[in-house]
């Protein structure tokens, strides 16, 4: 068979047929892998985010299945001025364009007050010192109450008119009233003794802190 006739579709036709059919297999295979990954991916299927901020998680969860999406709590902070169990954010935000069935991962107001550790700081340093720990760590400071002592020695820490200790743990923002030296000193009653006779004082029930 010469060139001309092995190009001639009369004179070759099973040859070109199965070359013609091959093609047309090839397209429709590529054609219905194109057609099954739209399906998979859902493309072109999206919805937006609602705007759930502020709303109780029952509520914002239900809201979000009725837009073919899924809430799920990813973390929890404390914020004084909002209810606790509220939607603080959402990640994605609201208002972002998503595909259907997408978690929308939620940080919920917690309705129980964070507490914060005492650091040691009784009979352990100065008011200055004292008060630049105290605020940093977000507690309040109230008037200090003077007693007898070294001047400007930290002899105790009150939280609700109560003693508490190095320690201890307290509300976050709680505020603190510091019993700090006057820089006059009662006869034989030393460091040591102050700290006993306020170690003996402090009864604390920590439950009543958060009522």
């Amino acid at each position: 068979m010469n060139i001309r006739n092995f190009f001639s579709f009369r004179k070759n036709s099973f040859f070109w047929g199965n070359l013609l059919a091959m093609i047309i297999v090839v397209i429709a295979i590529i054609f219905g892998t194109f057609k099954w990954l739209d399906h998979y991916t859902e493309h072109g299927i999206s919805v937006t985010v609602p705007d759930i901020k502020g709303m109780k998680l029952q509520e914002a969860q239900a809201l979000l299945k009725n837009h073919t999406l899924v809430g799920v709590v990813s973390d929890s902070t404390y914020n004084t001025n909002k209810p606790g169990g509220t939607i603080l954010e959402t990640n994605p935000i609201s208002g972002s364009v998503v595909k259907e069935h997408r978690i929308i991962y939620l940080t919920i107001n917690t309705s129980r007050v964070p507490t914060k550790i005492i650091p040691d700081l009784i009979d352990n340093c100065s008011l200055r010192e004292a008060e630049a720990k105290l605020l940093a760590m977000g507690f309040k400071l109230g008037e200090n109450d003077s007693i007898e002592g070294e001047k400007d020695w930290i002899y105790g820490i009150k939280y609700r008119g109560i003693r508490i200790s190095n320690g201890d743990e307290v509300p976050t923002g709680a505020t603190l009233v510091l019993e700090v030296g006057c820089g006059d000193f009662i006869p034989g009653l030393g460091k040591d003794s102050l700290r006993d006779t306020k170690n003996e004082e402090a009864t604390i029930i920590e439950d009543s802190w958060f009522d």
